[in-house]
């Protein structure tokens, strides 16, 4: 049996994996979480043959956690599944370790293929994500499509958290990071963003955060 960890911070995301991944004979859930440091201490517990991790937790970050992973197990097998836009994200998650992404919008067989693609070492992308990859892997990357896509991991962290509404305080709690850390962002963020202040700050990641949702918006039941 190959034993699969859950990461999620949405319980019906959890049981819907675990539904899946019991029906299978070859296939069984060892753990879940739905925060990092949690996670790690599923990981080292019960040493699973791969991990699907969402990149929002409850506490701590998605993309960390893949490094912290492979920081316990550098041959860790690791497959994200979210809602974040693939463009985006997926090339950001592979670099952080992950072997696969595949957003929850897609359907119980294709998230099904990716888990034995990850299993395997195999990579498991959509075309479009894949193009997109290689593009960057040959130095032919095209131009960003928006100002987003030259923030760094930590910077998008912080924007879509403020897009959700979150204190400085309470991005640093979430994050696990000084506020004096997190300030230092948000003083990027407003640079790289060409934003005057604090408050176009906010409204800018409102907006873009509720773009962000809306595109990951499904009525498929895996999505939780």
């Amino acid at each position: 049996m190959k034993r699969v960890l859950i990461v999620d911070d949405h319980p019906l995301m959890r049981k819907a994996l675990r539904a899946l991944i019991s029906a299978q004979p070859d296939l069984e859930v060892c753990g879940e979480a739905d925060n990092e440091p949690e996670a790690i201490d599923r990981f080292r517990h019960c040493r699973p043959c791969m991990a699907i991790v969402d990149l929002s937790l409850r506490s701590g970050s998605g993309l960390d956690l893949i490094k912290r992973i492979h920081c316990v197990d550098e041959h860790a097998r690791i497959l994200v599944v979210s809602v974040h836009d693939d463009a985006l994200y997926a090339p950001r998650a592979i670099e952080a370790g992950a072997l696969g992404y595949v957003n929850k919008a897609e359907p119980e067989e294709r998230i099904l293929e990716a888990i034995r693609k990850v299993l395997q070492g195999k990579i498991a992308l959509s075309a479009s994500t894949s193009e997109h990859l290689i593009r960057r892997w040959v130095g032919k990357r095209p131009a960003p499509d928006t100002m987003v896509e030259k923030l760094s991991d930590r910077e998008l962290e912080v924007l879509e958290l403020i897009g959700q509404g979150f204190s400085t305080r309470r991005i640093a709690e979430h994050l696990r990071l000084s506020v004096k850390t997190i300030e230092t962002h948000r003083e990027k963020l407003k640079l790289k963003l060409d934003l005057p202040d604090g408050s176009a700050l906010a409204r800018y990641a409102a907006v873009w955060e509720h773009e962000q949702s809306e595109s990951g918006a499904t009525d498929d039941p895996i999505a939780g």
